[in-house]
């Protein structure tokens, strides 16, 4: 059998984008080197927050097929490949899950195929990682034996209003006839496609995307220390300035940052600047470092909170509400909620958690003590931190009955509480 394109790597990219295709009316192959992940989808289970069982029953129903038969690669004429692209050592991406998927397509590459690189990384990694490796393997020459290309994914877990089909998809071919099949791909199943001058530009509109939010999410969370320090509610100066009609978008202070993209993605930029050019990319690490300290500040404000009131941080309760990156969410991926958790327990607090979309959490491989009661959780801590802002919560009301209550969200309106 014959397909019209093989993703590889089945996770929160991969998987969304391989429904929408099936959706579509495209066969698709679904390559993951997980036997555990492809034998729980064959079975009819998911395991991203966007997708639900009956998603993967009805890519199943569709002939969507995942595998870890990489032979199979072969009878695809389009490849995707959209694995995992974590933080290496050195602030680099950690290319050795790209490469390894780029060796599987390699070795089954065939004549007039597409192969598009989605995952997330520094500028040059088509040409220089995936292309050399590609032509090594099959013997054939990109741009004229076979068409590559770079479109960076977009995926929002969690997002109800844009997902993979009405997301544009940007993409940059190594030629412009490889931009062009990529685009026809997508256009089968996607409702706009960007096209750019190459596969660099392609891959560093990813990063600038990303590094716009870490940078506007690092002014603001400066902000926050010194509005505190000057008894100004950030809040409300956000609010006001989120009124002018032009000219301003309105970011938010937190906890820290978390998921895939915003802690992680700009330091590829940053790293690619020092290597490539010998200076540092200078925006792109003061954010970084304003974001990461953010965890230690509002464990050090809850350390004053409860000392305000005569109570050592040392044996107090903590509660932590919310432990994800993202409300609403099971997604836990770089979450600020273990930094933060982690410089509670050395100041010596004992912290427990809630979170309806976290039934385990683990802190240095220890398991976190769990509540399955809120409101009494709530009554009972000496500190509760609302970490993470999810629907459930009724933040007001929690902060009514709790003994004190630190909302790093801003969601709260009572004066019961103490917001960021």
């Amino acid at each position: 059998m014959s397909y019209d394109v093989v993703i590889l790597g089945l996770g929160y990219v991969g998987l969304p984008l391989a429904q929408q295709a099936t959706r579509a009316g495209m066969s698709v192959l679904g390559f993951d080197v997980n036997q555990g992940v492809v034998n729980s989808l064959a079975a009819g289970n998911s395991h991203v927050d966007d997708l639900n069982g009956g998603d993967i029953a009805e890519m199943l129903a569709g002939g969507f097929r995942p595998t870890t038969d990489e032979k199979l690669i072969a009878s695809a004429r389009t490849a995707v490949i959209c694995v995992p692209t974590p933080l290496a050592e050195g602030d680099g991406p950690d290319l050795r899950a790209v490469i390894g998927a780029t060796e599987a397509v390699g070795r089954n590459l065939q004549p007039g195929m597409l192969v598009v690189l989605e995952s997330t990384t520094y500028p040059g990694t088509t040409d220089e990682v995936v292309r050399p490796l590609l032509e090594e393997l099959s013997g054939l020459t990109a741009g004229t034996d076979f068409h590559l290309a770079f479109s960076p994914e977009r995926i929002d877990p969690g997002n109800e209003r844009f997902g993979a089909h009405n997301t544009p998809k940007v993409v940059g071919g190594v030629t412009p006839e490889s931009t062009e099949k990529a685009a026809e791909f997508y256009g089968r199943f996607i409702e706009t496609v960007v096209r750019t001058r190459g596969t660099r530009e392609a891959e560093t509109a990813k990063l600038l995307e990303n590094t716009y939010r870490h940078v506007n999410i690092a002014l603001v969370n400066e902000m926050a220390r010194f509005c505190h320090e000057l008894d100004i509610d950030l809040w409300d100066v956000i609010h006001a300035a989120s009124t002018k009609p032009f000219g301003f978008q309105a970011f938010f202070p937190g906890p820290g940052v978390g998921g895939h993209c915003i802690p992680i993605d700009p330091n590829y930029l940053s790293h690619n600047v020092r290597s490539k050019l010998g200076y540092p990319f200078r925006f792109v690490e003061l954010a970084q470092e304003i974001n990461a300290t953010m965890p230690a500040y509002v464990a050090r404000r809850a350390q004053n909170l409860l000392n305000a009131d005569g109570q050592a941080v040392h044996g107090a309760s903590v509660l932590l509400l919310g432990v994800t990156y993202k409300p609403n969410i099971a997604d836990q991926r770089e979450s600020p909620a273990t930094p933060l958790a982690r410089h509670l327990t050395q100041l010596g607090a004992v912290v427990s958690y809630h979170d309806p979309h976290v039934p385990v959490w683990h802190l240095g491989g220890a398991e976190v003590p769990r509540t399955d009661d809120l409101e009494g959780a709530a009554a009972a801590a000496d500190l509760v931190i609302l970490v993470q802002g999810h629907r459930d919560y009724d933040a007001d009301h929690l902060a009514g009955i709790a003994k004190r209550f630190f909302d790093t969200r801003g969601v709260t309106t009572s004066r019961e509480a103490h917001r960021l």
